[in-house]
């Protein structure tokens, strides 16, 4: 019988494979994405752009005015890095996907300058 490894044993593997994220980004990301599901009220597939403006909500949430000094501290610059630490745990089957699905969904989604120069609670952004 192979034993199930732990969400945290895999999130290390792989940091340990490609160090460009931080293990906390893996975590806050799924964390993203049940915030994201629970917003939508749906439990199943939310697109790439949806999840971007979901964690986008989350960390301003979670970090306020940190927000983005977080996410350049967990090596994420720009909403395509969502995108890559997304498919990294598709390829490990932490996630899935659809045939739909792809890298480009997350990509430009919105400028970090813009959606976290300035951090207001409620402040529109322009979500491309």
């Amino acid at each position: 019988m192979t034993k199930k490894k732990s969400f945290y044993a895999m999130v290390e593997e792989i940091c340990e494979k490609v160090p460009r994220y931080k293990p906390d980004s893996y975590e806050f990301v799924m964390q993203a994405l049940h915030f994201t599901q629970k917003k939508l009220k749906r439990q199943t597939h939310v697109t790439g752009k949806e999840l971007s403006a979901g964690i986008r909500e989350y960390v301003i949430e979670q970090y306020g005015p940190m927000a983005k000094t977080v996410l350049q501290h967990w090596g994420i610059i720009k909403t395509e890095d969502f995108g890559h630490i997304v498919f990294t745990m598709v390829a490990h089957k932490m996630l899935s996907k659809t045939d739909q699905d792809s890298l480009e969904d997350f990509k430009d989604v919105f400028d970090f300058e813009e959606a976290f120069g300035n951090v207001l609670r409620d402040s529109p952004i322009n979500i491309k």
